[in-house]
């Protein structure tokens, strides 16, 4: 494997940006020092010319919909546009066809990436009403997590029986990540809505029939249980300013038992771009008001939420042209996650080092994934490049998704990736794929 030397980097890293060079051999940081010269001739060198140089992120929740659902993506070519935007490491969502709900089932979606991933990956084993024999069987060292829907959503996977989410919060030693949306709320608002507007409810009521109140009630309930069993929680995707008061600050991400996460759309959209974007924006847990925008930031910015994510999930444009209620949920997101952080970046919202912080370093603390997440001496070299003044426009012609569009089309961003290492490869530069990536399956130190 060529070593690669990076040169005149700002090194983003444990909360400090410092001036400095990096050398990666065998697939590892080597040295980290003010200057570094090549050991050897062969030595690949990248001169980042005082661009920034980050941990690679880690996406701890995607829906790459391998297998049964490839029309609309591939854990080939998903991880292909993660790795275009910054993302080196991903976990995997278990609604797939079939759904990840025996190990056998969990184990194909393994050697599927083996072969055809370009980032490095897990994958979360689904839980469900009648699957807790199977969920005991799981390695934790092997697996990243446990997903459980509290709340519909792809893939009919609700677990609605309060008798068996006890036993699972119970007995599990898993880390339980969960979707939290009230399935009681979400049916009476819909059925109010059809009586309404028949089968022609505007998109613009997605957020009031999937509300505030649906998911406080869902996240309230799912804490109270975590906190009567003693389960390890982590709760996807708040969307409401509301839900960011059930989580607190007062410890240290790795002491922390209940943890939050919050994705690149809640921290970007709001109700008032359904106008313009319309079913492109639907996701579950909906796009709501600009407090609850600006309380997710702030929540975030205090640590009161621990982790950034995409939730990428994509579907046809076919599919998402439907009416309100046949259009999914869900869309693509991996390859501009990143840059639209740093968009927000530029517009004072959010510092490089909290970007890094929330993306890469406190998913490695939170899932314990090994040797990955920051940028020191032994650690597997998964780093990212980017020149933060190298504007660019999203365009379809630019779009890596099997899906061919994107909720951020039209959207000018500053910042662009300019390299991306996995295992010490240079996959991505300056938007071409020079090597096949040598990505691996994360271990967890548990």
């Amino acid at each position: 494997m060529k070593a690669v030397l990076i040169k005149n980097a700002n090194i983003v890293n444990e909360g400090k940006i410092i001036k400095g060079d990096v050398l990666v051999q065998d697939g590892r940081i080597a040295e980290i020092s003010e200057t570094i010269s090549a050991k050897s001739a062969d030595t690949k060198v990248i001169d980042a010319d005082g661009s920034y140089l980050l941990p690679g992120m880690i996406d701890d929740q995607v829906h790459f919909r391998e297998p049964g659902l490839t029309h609309k993506a591939t854990i080939e070519t998903e991880s292909k546009a993660a790795v275009a935007g910054g993302i080196t490491s991903f976990i995997e969502m278990p609604n797939t066809v079939p759904q990840a709900t025996t190990i056998e089932l969990l184990e194909e979606k393994f050697d599927i990436a083996a072969k055809t991933s370009w980032a490095n990956y897990s994958f979360m084993f689904g839980g469900t009403n009648d699957n807790l024999d199977e969920i005991l069987k799981v390695d934790p060292q092997k697996v990243a997590g446990l997903k459980l829907f509290l709340g519909s959503s792809t893939g009919n996977m609700l677990v609605d029986n309060p008798k068996i989410l006890e036993e699972i919060f119970s007995k599990t030693k898993l880390l339980i990540s969960a979707h939290c949306e009230d399935e009681t709320t979400i049916k009476n608002n819909l059925e109010k809505y059809k009586s309404e507007y028949g089968e022609d409810i505007p998109i613009e009521l997605h957020p009031k029939i999937r509300s505030e109140e649906a998911c406080y009630i869902s996240s309230s309930n799912a804490i109270k249980l975590a906190q009567k069993t003693g389960a390890r929680l982590h709760v996807f995707h708040l969307s409401t300013e509301k839900e960011t008061h059930l989580f607190s600050n007062k410890k240290p991400l790795a002491e922390k038992k209940i943890t939050a996460e919050v994705c690149i759309h809640h921290l970007w959209f709001t109700e008032e771009d359904y106008k313009t974007k319309g079913t492109k924006i639907k996701w579950n847990p909906a796009v709501k008001t600009e407090k609850d925008r600006d309380g997710l930031l702030k929540a975030l910015l205090d640590d009161r939420i621990d982790v950034i994510a995409t939730d990428h999930a994509p579907h046809t444009l076919e599919e998402k042209n439907n009416k309100y209620l046949n259009a999914p949920s869900g869309g693509p997101l991996v390859q501009h996650a990143l840059v639209a952080l740093l968009e927000m970046h530029h517009k004072g919202k959010i510092s490089l080092e909290k970007i890094v912080e929330k993306f890469a370093h406190n998913p490695a603390i939170l899932f314990q994934i090994k040797e990955r997440g920051y940028i020191r001496k032994g650690y597997k070299a998964d780093l990212v490049l980017v020149d933060l003044n190298s504007p660019w426009t999203v365009k379809k012609e630019n779009l890596l998704y099997k899906c061919g569009w994107s909720p951020f089309e039209g959207t000018i961003f500053k910042s662009r990736v300019t390299h991306t290492l996995v295992n010490g490869v240079v996959v991505y530069e300056n938007s071409k794929f020079p090597n096949k990536s040598n990505p691996e399956r994360l271990t967890f130190n548990r």
